[in-house]
Protein backbone atom coordinates (compact mmCIF):
# COMPACT_ATOMS: atom_id res chain seq x y z
CA UNK A 1 0.00 0.00 0.00
CA UNK A 2 1.25 3.26 -0.97
CA UNK A 3 2.27 5.73 2.13
CA UNK A 4 1.44 9.05 1.96
CA UNK A 5 3.94 11.57 0.89
CA UNK A 6 5.38 14.68 3.24
CA UNK A 7 4.22 16.76 0.83
CA UNK A 8 0.73 14.99 0.63
CA UNK A 9 0.90 14.79 4.78
CA UNK A 10 1.52 19.26 4.59
CA UNK A 11 -1.08 19.66 2.01
CA UNK A 12 -3.45 17.54 4.06
CA UNK A 13 -2.64 19.42 7.13
CA UNK A 14 -2.90 23.14 5.36
CA UNK A 15 -6.01 22.24 4.52
CA UNK A 16 -7.72 20.84 7.58
CA UNK A 17 -5.85 24.65 9.12
CA UNK A 18 -7.91 26.75 6.15
CA UNK A 19 -11.48 24.57 6.99
CA UNK A 20 -10.90 25.26 10.30
CA UNK A 21 -10.37 28.80 9.96
CA UNK A 22 -13.41 29.52 7.69
CA UNK A 23 -15.55 27.75 10.71
CA UNK A 24 -14.90 30.19 12.26
CA UNK A 25 -15.82 33.52 9.97
CA UNK A 26 -19.23 35.12 10.77
CA UNK A 27 -21.64 36.08 7.85
CA UNK A 28 -20.53 39.25 6.99
CA UNK A 29 -20.12 41.79 3.57
CA UNK A 30 -17.39 39.86 1.99
CA UNK A 31 -19.52 36.69 1.96
CA UNK A 32 -22.26 38.78 0.40
CA UNK A 33 -19.89 40.84 -2.03
CA UNK A 34 -18.52 37.12 -3.49
CA UNK A 35 -21.53 35.83 -3.34
CA UNK A 36 -23.34 38.68 -5.53
CA UNK A 37 -20.19 39.25 -8.23
CA UNK A 38 -20.44 35.32 -8.20
CA UNK A 39 -24.28 35.20 -8.70
CA UNK A 40 -24.43 37.97 -11.33
CA UNK A 41 -22.51 35.65 -13.72
CA UNK A 42 -24.95 32.56 -13.13
CA UNK A 43 -27.80 34.84 -12.88
CA UNK A 44 -27.15 35.75 -16.54
CA UNK A 45 -26.09 32.28 -17.49
CA UNK A 46 -29.55 31.06 -16.68
CA UNK A 47 -31.03 34.17 -17.91
CA UNK A 48 -29.63 32.97 -21.16
CA UNK A 49 -30.24 29.27 -21.09
CA UNK A 50 -34.06 29.37 -20.82
CA UNK A 51 -34.51 31.68 -23.80
CA UNK A 52 -34.62 29.45 -26.70
CA UNK A 53 -37.85 27.74 -25.64
CA UNK A 54 -39.21 31.12 -25.93
CA UNK A 55 -37.97 31.93 -29.31
CA UNK A 56 -38.74 28.68 -30.55
CA UNK A 57 -41.98 29.87 -32.22
CA UNK A 58 -40.23 32.48 -33.71
CA UNK A 59 -37.92 30.07 -35.19
CA UNK A 60 -40.42 27.66 -36.30
CA UNK A 61 -42.01 30.91 -38.60
CA UNK A 62 -38.73 32.97 -39.55
CA UNK A 63 -36.55 29.94 -40.69
CA UNK A 64 -39.54 27.30 -41.23
CA UNK A 65 -38.18 24.10 -38.89
CA UNK A 66 -39.26 20.91 -38.99
CA UNK A 67 -40.03 19.02 -35.59
CA UNK A 68 -37.02 17.48 -35.94
CA UNK A 69 -35.24 21.33 -36.32
CA UNK A 70 -36.99 22.28 -33.79
CA UNK A 71 -35.48 19.50 -31.33
CA UNK A 72 -32.54 20.21 -32.41
CA UNK A 73 -32.34 23.88 -31.20
CA UNK A 74 -34.28 22.80 -28.43
CA UNK A 75 -31.10 20.57 -27.56
CA UNK A 76 -27.84 21.49 -29.62
CA UNK A 77 -26.94 23.73 -26.28
CA UNK A 78 -27.33 20.99 -23.94
CA UNK A 79 -24.90 19.09 -25.70
CA UNK A 80 -22.29 22.10 -25.23
CA UNK A 81 -23.19 22.01 -21.90
CA UNK A 82 -22.66 18.72 -21.21
CA UNK A 83 -19.60 18.46 -22.79
CA UNK A 84 -18.30 21.82 -20.74
CA UNK A 85 -19.53 20.64 -17.65
CA UNK A 86 -17.10 17.40 -18.07
CA UNK A 87 -14.18 19.67 -19.41
CA UNK A 88 -14.64 22.66 -16.90
CA UNK A 89 -14.25 20.21 -13.82
CA UNK A 90 -10.70 18.80 -14.83
CA UNK A 91 -9.81 22.74 -15.70
CA UNK A 92 -10.81 23.85 -12.01
CA UNK A 93 -9.43 21.02 -9.93
CA UNK A 94 -6.07 21.92 -11.92
CA UNK A 95 -6.06 25.22 -12.96
CA UNK A 96 -8.13 27.13 -10.01
CA UNK A 97 -12.09 27.93 -9.80
CA UNK A 98 -12.50 31.52 -10.18
CA UNK A 99 -9.68 31.47 -13.52
CA UNK A 100 -12.29 29.13 -15.13
CA UNK A 101 -15.81 30.54 -14.47
CA UNK A 102 -13.97 33.53 -15.87
CA UNK A 103 -12.89 32.46 -19.08
CA UNK A 104 -16.51 30.66 -19.28
CA UNK A 105 -17.90 33.73 -18.88
CA UNK A 106 -15.94 35.44 -21.58
CA UNK A 107 -16.61 32.76 -24.43
CA UNK A 108 -20.88 32.57 -23.30
CA UNK A 109 -21.02 36.52 -23.97
CA UNK A 110 -18.80 36.25 -27.32
CA UNK A 111 -21.13 33.53 -28.13
CA UNK A 112 -24.08 35.23 -27.53
CA UNK A 113 -23.07 38.34 -29.66
CA UNK A 114 -22.60 36.42 -32.26
CA UNK A 115 -26.12 34.44 -32.62
CA UNK A 116 -27.53 37.76 -32.94
CA UNK A 117 -25.99 37.80 -36.35
CA UNK A 118 -27.05 34.38 -37.55
CA UNK A 119 -29.60 34.07 -40.16
CA UNK A 120 -29.97 30.61 -40.63
CA UNK A 121 -30.37 27.42 -38.68
CA UNK A 122 -27.23 25.79 -39.29
CA UNK A 123 -24.80 28.75 -37.70
CA UNK A 124 -27.00 29.35 -35.16
CA UNK A 125 -26.61 25.76 -33.77
CA UNK A 126 -22.72 25.64 -34.14
CA UNK A 127 -22.49 29.13 -32.22
CA UNK A 128 -25.81 27.59 -29.57
CA UNK A 129 -23.27 24.66 -29.08
CA UNK A 130 -20.25 26.65 -28.41
CA UNK A 131 -22.35 28.61 -26.13
CA UNK A 132 -23.39 25.55 -24.10
CA UNK A 133 -19.85 24.82 -22.91
CA UNK A 134 -19.12 27.92 -21.64
CA UNK A 135 -22.42 27.99 -19.55
CA UNK A 136 -22.31 24.12 -18.91
CA UNK A 137 -18.62 24.59 -17.86
CA UNK A 138 -19.37 27.45 -15.45
CA UNK A 139 -22.42 27.06 -13.22
CA UNK A 140 -21.05 23.71 -11.68
CA UNK A 141 -17.59 25.13 -10.77
CA UNK A 142 -19.31 28.27 -9.18
CA UNK A 143 -21.30 25.63 -7.39
CA UNK A 144 -18.24 24.23 -6.05
CA UNK A 145 -16.06 27.52 -5.21
CA UNK A 146 -19.15 29.29 -3.00
CA UNK A 147 -19.21 25.73 -1.21
CA UNK A 148 -15.91 26.02 -0.20
CA UNK A 149 -16.08 29.68 0.74
CA UNK A 150 -18.93 28.51 3.50
CA UNK A 151 -18.92 27.30 6.92
CA UNK A 152 -20.69 24.32 7.75
CA UNK A 153 -23.33 26.22 10.46
CA UNK A 154 -26.27 26.97 8.09
CA UNK A 155 -24.14 26.45 4.49
CA UNK A 156 -27.58 25.11 2.92
CA UNK A 157 -29.13 28.37 3.55
CA UNK A 158 -26.23 30.45 2.98
CA UNK A 159 -25.35 28.46 -0.82
CA UNK A 160 -28.92 27.94 -2.09
CA UNK A 161 -29.57 31.86 -1.46
CA UNK A 162 -26.53 31.96 -3.73
CA UNK A 163 -27.83 29.27 -5.96
CA UNK A 164 -31.68 31.31 -6.32
CA UNK A 165 -30.05 33.45 -8.61
CA UNK A 166 -29.91 30.65 -11.08
CA UNK A 167 -33.81 30.29 -11.51
CA UNK A 168 -34.27 33.68 -10.84
CA UNK A 169 -32.36 34.26 -14.06
CA UNK A 170 -34.52 31.57 -15.36
CA UNK A 171 -37.87 33.41 -14.21
CA UNK A 172 -36.57 36.92 -15.36
CA UNK A 173 -35.60 35.69 -18.77
CA UNK A 174 -38.64 34.15 -19.21
CA UNK A 175 -40.76 37.32 -17.88
CA UNK A 176 -37.93 39.26 -20.61
CA UNK A 177 -38.96 37.09 -23.42
CA UNK A 178 -42.40 36.87 -22.85
CA UNK A 179 -42.82 40.75 -23.20
CA UNK A 180 -39.30 41.26 -25.75
CA UNK A 181 -40.01 38.71 -28.34
CA UNK A 182 -43.29 39.54 -29.76
CA UNK A 183 -42.66 43.32 -29.48
CA UNK A 184 -39.18 43.28 -30.70
CA UNK A 185 -37.49 39.90 -31.95
CA UNK A 186 -35.80 37.03 -30.27
CA UNK A 187 -32.42 38.90 -31.59
CA UNK A 188 -32.92 41.38 -29.03
CA UNK A 189 -33.11 39.18 -26.27
CA UNK A 190 -29.92 37.36 -27.05
CA UNK A 191 -28.30 40.71 -27.32
CA UNK A 192 -29.21 41.44 -23.65
CA UNK A 193 -27.99 38.16 -22.63
CA UNK A 194 -24.69 38.93 -24.73
CA UNK A 195 -23.58 41.74 -22.37
CA UNK A 196 -22.45 40.18 -19.41
CA UNK A 197 -19.94 38.78 -21.05
CA UNK A 198 -18.38 41.89 -19.88
CA UNK A 199 -18.61 40.89 -16.28
CA UNK A 200 -15.33 38.23 -17.06
CA UNK A 201 -13.33 40.87 -15.92
CA UNK A 202 -15.06 41.66 -12.84
CA UNK A 203 -14.77 38.07 -11.78
CA UNK A 204 -10.93 38.06 -12.31
CA UNK A 205 -10.56 41.37 -10.28
CA UNK A 206 -12.64 41.21 -7.51
CA UNK A 207 -13.52 37.56 -6.68
CA UNK A 208 -9.71 35.82 -4.75
CA UNK A 209 -9.07 32.07 -5.51
CA UNK A 210 -10.38 29.07 -3.19
CA UNK A 211 -7.91 28.85 -0.16
CA UNK A 212 -9.24 25.23 0.31
CA UNK A 213 -8.06 24.38 -3.22
CA UNK A 214 -4.63 26.62 -2.91
CA UNK A 215 -3.92 24.56 0.08
CA UNK A 216 -4.97 21.56 -1.12
CA UNK A 217 -2.68 21.97 -3.94
CA UNK A 218 0.13 22.53 -2.21
CA UNK A 219 0.13 25.85 -2.65
CA UNK A 220 0.54 26.62 1.08
CA UNK A 221 2.34 30.51 1.08
CA UNK A 222 -0.62 31.63 -1.14
CA UNK A 223 -3.53 29.68 0.77
CA UNK A 224 -1.95 31.53 3.89
CA UNK A 225 -1.92 34.77 1.95
CA UNK A 226 -5.36 34.86 0.68
CA UNK A 227 -6.96 33.16 3.83
CA UNK A 228 -5.65 35.77 5.46
CA UNK A 229 -6.55 38.61 3.30
CA UNK A 230 -10.33 37.35 3.80
CA UNK A 231 -9.89 37.22 8.08
CA UNK A 232 -9.09 40.89 7.92
CA UNK A 233 -11.84 41.63 5.37
CA UNK A 234 -14.49 39.82 6.88
CA UNK A 235 -12.84 41.40 10.58
CA UNK A 236 -13.16 44.89 9.04
CA UNK A 237 -17.02 44.09 7.76
CA UNK A 238 -17.98 42.82 11.10
CA UNK A 239 -15.85 45.46 13.47
CA UNK A 240 -15.18 42.81 15.88
CA UNK A 241 -12.07 40.38 16.37
CA UNK A 242 -12.84 36.99 14.86
CA UNK A 243 -13.46 34.36 17.37
CA UNK A 244 -10.55 31.97 18.13
CA UNK A 245 -9.55 28.75 15.54
CA UNK A 246 -11.48 25.22 16.85
CA UNK A 247 -9.39 22.70 14.83
CA UNK A 248 -12.55 20.02 15.23
CA UNK A 249 -15.92 21.90 14.10
CA UNK A 250 -18.92 20.24 14.77
CA UNK A 251 -20.08 17.41 16.71
CA UNK A 252 -19.25 13.86 15.40
CA UNK A 253 -20.98 11.85 12.58
CA UNK A 254 -23.30 9.21 13.55
CA UNK A 255 -21.49 5.65 14.45
CA UNK A 256 -21.74 3.47 11.50
CA UNK A 257 -22.47 5.73 8.96
CA UNK A 258 -20.10 6.53 5.48
CA UNK A 259 -18.91 9.54 7.19
CA UNK A 260 -17.92 8.37 10.60
CA UNK A 261 -15.23 5.51 8.44
CA UNK A 262 -11.90 6.14 8.34
CA UNK A 263 -10.85 7.15 4.39
CA UNK A 264 -8.61 4.26 2.93
CA UNK A 265 -5.50 5.01 0.96
CA UNK A 266 -7.74 4.90 -2.50
CA UNK A 267 -9.84 6.98 -1.54
CA UNK A 268 -7.57 9.87 -0.65
CA UNK A 269 -5.16 8.96 -3.49
CA UNK A 270 -7.90 8.40 -6.10
CA UNK A 271 -7.99 10.83 -9.35
CA UNK A 272 -9.55 11.66 -12.25
CA UNK A 273 -13.15 10.09 -12.99
CA UNK A 274 -11.82 6.79 -11.28
CA UNK A 275 -11.81 8.73 -7.77
CA UNK A 276 -15.60 9.18 -8.50
CA UNK A 277 -16.58 5.49 -8.27
CA UNK A 278 -13.52 4.08 -5.57
CA UNK A 279 -15.02 3.51 -1.84
CA UNK A 280 -17.54 5.64 -0.34
CA UNK A 281 -17.60 8.21 -3.74
CA UNK A 282 -18.87 5.09 -5.66
CA UNK A 283 -22.60 5.22 -4.47
CA UNK A 284 -22.44 8.80 -4.03
CA UNK A 285 -21.61 9.19 -7.29
CA UNK A 286 -24.79 7.03 -8.38
CA UNK A 287 -27.11 8.28 -6.29
CA UNK A 288 -26.45 11.89 -7.08
CA UNK A 289 -26.07 11.24 -10.74
CA UNK A 290 -29.70 9.55 -10.40
CA UNK A 291 -31.41 12.69 -8.86
CA UNK A 292 -29.71 14.66 -11.39
CA UNK A 293 -30.95 12.97 -13.72
CA UNK A 294 -34.81 12.68 -13.19
CA UNK A 295 -34.65 16.13 -11.82
CA UNK A 296 -33.62 17.81 -14.79
CA UNK A 297 -35.18 15.53 -17.20
CA UNK A 298 -38.56 16.66 -15.63
CA UNK A 299 -37.31 20.14 -15.41
CA UNK A 300 -36.73 20.84 -18.97
CA UNK A 301 -39.75 18.18 -20.33
CA UNK A 302 -41.95 20.27 -18.97
CA UNK A 303 -40.20 24.02 -19.32
CA UNK A 304 -38.89 23.45 -22.43
CA UNK A 305 -42.33 22.19 -24.90
CA UNK A 306 -44.82 24.08 -22.43
CA UNK A 307 -44.87 27.59 -25.05
CA UNK A 308 -45.27 25.46 -28.07
CA UNK A 309 -47.69 23.08 -26.44
CA UNK A 310 -50.34 26.03 -25.51
CA UNK A 311 -49.56 27.73 -28.54
CA UNK A 312 -50.05 24.91 -30.63
CA UNK A 313 -52.11 22.25 -28.77
CA UNK A 314 -54.54 24.86 -27.52
CA UNK A 315 -54.76 27.79 -29.97
CA UNK A 316 -53.03 30.35 -27.57
CA UNK A 317 -51.15 33.16 -29.01
CA UNK A 318 -47.73 33.99 -28.70
CA UNK A 319 -47.94 36.32 -26.32
CA UNK A 320 -50.22 33.82 -24.23
CA UNK A 321 -48.35 31.17 -24.43
CA UNK A 322 -45.27 32.58 -23.17
CA UNK A 323 -46.81 34.47 -20.26
CA UNK A 324 -48.82 31.05 -18.86
CA UNK A 325 -45.19 29.28 -19.53
CA UNK A 326 -43.64 32.13 -17.36
CA UNK A 327 -46.21 31.71 -14.02
CA UNK A 328 -44.97 27.80 -14.04
CA UNK A 329 -40.91 29.52 -13.95
CA UNK A 330 -42.33 32.34 -11.42
CA UNK A 331 -44.04 29.12 -9.09
CA UNK A 332 -40.61 27.26 -9.66
CA UNK A 333 -38.96 30.32 -8.19
CA UNK A 334 -40.83 29.84 -4.98
CA UNK A 335 -40.22 26.67 -4.91
CA UNK A 336 -36.51 27.33 -4.83
CA UNK A 337 -36.76 29.91 -2.01
CA UNK A 338 -38.84 27.58 -0.15
CA UNK A 339 -36.04 25.23 -0.06
CA UNK A 340 -33.47 27.90 0.89
CA UNK A 341 -35.47 28.57 3.98
CA UNK A 342 -35.73 24.94 5.13
CA UNK A 343 -32.73 23.00 4.19
CA UNK A 344 -30.76 22.81 6.94
CA UNK A 345 -33.60 22.41 9.31
CA UNK A 346 -35.02 19.56 6.94
CA UNK A 347 -31.86 17.74 5.57
CA UNK A 348 -30.62 17.07 2.02
CA UNK A 349 -32.31 13.67 1.40
CA UNK A 350 -35.80 14.85 3.17
CA UNK A 351 -35.73 18.16 0.67
CA UNK A 352 -34.86 15.56 -2.37
CA UNK A 353 -38.10 13.10 -1.61
CA UNK A 354 -40.49 15.77 -0.57
CA UNK A 355 -40.04 17.88 -3.13
CA UNK A 356 -39.78 15.39 -6.15
CA UNK A 357 -42.04 12.97 -4.93
CA UNK A 358 -45.13 16.05 -4.48
CA UNK A 359 -43.79 16.52 -7.66
CA UNK A 360 -44.15 13.62 -9.38
CA UNK A 361 -47.95 13.06 -7.62
CA UNK A 362 -48.75 16.48 -9.05
CA UNK A 363 -48.29 15.69 -12.55
CA UNK A 364 -49.68 12.07 -12.46
CA UNK A 365 -52.45 13.72 -11.15
CA UNK A 366 -52.68 16.53 -14.49
CA UNK A 367 -52.19 13.06 -16.67
CA UNK A 368 -55.43 11.21 -14.89
CA UNK A 369 -57.68 14.84 -15.28
CA UNK A 370 -56.80 14.25 -18.58
CA UNK A 371 -55.01 18.04 -19.01
CA UNK A 372 -58.22 19.47 -21.23
CA UNK A 373 -57.60 22.88 -21.09
CA UNK A 374 -54.78 25.09 -20.59
CA UNK A 375 -56.06 26.29 -17.40
CA UNK A 376 -55.64 22.86 -15.92
CA UNK A 377 -52.49 22.67 -17.13
CA UNK A 378 -50.97 25.70 -15.89
CA UNK A 379 -52.31 25.13 -12.55
CA UNK A 380 -50.67 21.43 -12.28
CA UNK A 381 -47.76 22.15 -14.05
CA UNK A 382 -47.45 25.40 -11.52
CA UNK A 383 -47.93 23.85 -8.65
CA UNK A 384 -45.57 20.86 -9.97
CA UNK A 385 -42.55 23.26 -10.35
CA UNK A 386 -42.03 24.21 -6.93
CA UNK A 387 -41.06 20.87 -6.50
CA UNK A 388 -39.15 20.18 -9.48
CA UNK A 389 -37.73 23.77 -9.16
CA UNK A 390 -37.04 23.26 -5.44
CA UNK A 391 -35.10 19.85 -5.63
CA UNK A 392 -33.39 20.83 -8.15
CA UNK A 393 -31.66 23.72 -7.07
CA UNK A 394 -30.31 21.82 -3.47
CA UNK A 395 -28.46 19.68 -5.99
CA UNK A 396 -25.95 22.83 -6.49
CA UNK A 397 -25.61 22.73 -2.54
CA UNK A 398 -25.63 18.59 -1.83
CA UNK A 399 -23.10 17.69 -4.64
CA UNK A 400 -19.97 19.54 -3.96
CA UNK A 401 -20.76 18.54 0.09
CA UNK A 402 -20.26 14.88 -1.19
CA UNK A 403 -16.81 15.50 -2.58
CA UNK A 404 -13.35 16.38 -1.16
CA UNK A 405 -11.36 19.39 -2.32
CA UNK A 406 -9.15 17.14 -5.17
CA UNK A 407 -11.98 16.38 -6.87
CA UNK A 408 -14.93 18.87 -5.86
CA UNK A 409 -15.46 20.14 -9.37
CA UNK A 410 -15.11 17.16 -11.10
CA UNK A 411 -17.41 15.94 -8.81
CA UNK A 412 -20.09 18.87 -9.54
CA UNK A 413 -19.05 19.21 -13.54
CA UNK A 414 -19.91 15.15 -14.03
CA UNK A 415 -23.82 16.37 -11.64
CA UNK A 416 -23.82 18.69 -14.40
CA UNK A 417 -23.28 16.26 -17.50
CA UNK A 418 -25.71 14.09 -15.77
CA UNK A 419 -28.09 16.95 -15.56
CA UNK A 420 -27.62 17.95 -19.35
CA UNK A 421 -28.47 14.59 -20.30
CA UNK A 422 -31.35 14.55 -18.13
CA UNK A 423 -32.10 18.27 -20.09
CA UNK A 424 -31.17 16.64 -23.62
CA UNK A 425 -33.35 13.54 -23.46
CA UNK A 426 -36.30 15.30 -21.73
CA UNK A 427 -37.41 17.73 -24.64
CA UNK A 428 -36.52 14.61 -27.29
CA UNK A 429 -38.91 12.26 -25.13
CA UNK A 430 -41.77 14.99 -24.67
CA UNK A 431 -41.22 16.20 -28.19
CA UNK A 432 -41.34 12.66 -29.30
CA UNK A 433 -44.37 11.40 -27.34
CA UNK A 434 -46.43 14.96 -28.03
CA UNK A 435 -46.05 14.96 -31.64
CA UNK A 436 -46.88 11.40 -31.78
CA UNK A 437 -50.25 12.16 -31.06
CA UNK A 438 -50.64 15.45 -29.40
CA UNK A 439 -51.66 13.51 -26.68
CA UNK A 440 -50.88 15.78 -23.53
CA UNK A 441 -51.66 13.73 -20.81
CA UNK A 442 -49.38 10.85 -21.81
CA UNK A 443 -46.41 13.31 -21.60
CA UNK A 444 -47.39 14.11 -18.22
CA UNK A 445 -47.62 10.21 -17.34
CA UNK A 446 -44.31 9.98 -18.31
CA UNK A 447 -43.11 12.97 -16.70
CA UNK A 448 -44.48 11.54 -13.27
CA UNK A 449 -43.10 8.20 -13.51
CA UNK A 450 -39.62 9.84 -13.96
CA UNK A 451 -39.73 12.35 -11.11
CA UNK A 452 -41.14 9.36 -8.90
CA UNK A 453 -38.33 7.00 -9.28
CA UNK A 454 -35.76 9.84 -8.25
CA UNK A 455 -37.94 10.65 -5.24
CA UNK A 456 -37.39 7.05 -4.48
CA UNK A 457 -33.66 6.82 -5.13
CA UNK A 458 -32.81 10.04 -2.77
CA UNK A 459 -35.52 9.24 -0.28
CA UNK A 460 -33.36 5.47 0.36
CA UNK A 461 -30.09 5.77 -0.92
CA UNK A 462 -28.89 9.66 -0.33
CA UNK A 463 -26.61 10.60 2.65
CA UNK A 464 -27.21 13.80 4.94
CA UNK A 465 -24.58 15.98 5.20
CA UNK A 466 -26.73 19.11 6.38
CA UNK A 467 -24.78 21.11 8.98
CA UNK A 468 -21.36 19.08 8.60
CA UNK A 469 -17.95 20.34 7.44
CA UNK A 470 -16.66 19.34 4.20
CA UNK A 471 -13.36 17.76 5.49
CA UNK A 472 -15.64 15.67 7.44
CA UNK A 473 -18.06 14.44 5.22
CA UNK A 474 -15.65 13.89 2.39
CA UNK A 475 -11.88 13.38 3.47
Amino acid sequence: MTRPTAATREAVTARDAIAARFERLPASRWHVTVRLVVGVVTFFEAFDQLLIAYALPEFRQEWHLTDGDATSVLTVGSVGMLIGALLSGRLADRFGRVRVIAYCVAASGLAGLALVACTSLTPFLALRFVQGLAIGGEVPVAAAFISEITRSFKRGRFVLLYELVFPAGLTVGALAAAWLVPAASWRVMFAVAAVPGLLAFLVQRTVPESPRWLADRGRTAEAEAVMAEIEAKVSAATGEPLPPVRHSPGPPAPPGSPTAKAATEAERTATGLRSLFTGRYRRRTLVVGAIWFTGYFVNYGVTSWLPSIYKDGYGLTLSDALLYSTVTSVAGLLGCLLVALTVDILGRRKIFAIFLGGSAALLLTLAALGAHSPAQVLIWTSLSAVGFFGSNICLYLYTPELYPTRMRALGCSVGGAVNRLGVILGPILVGAVYNAGNDVATVFVMLGAVALAGAVVAGTLAEETANRPLEEISP
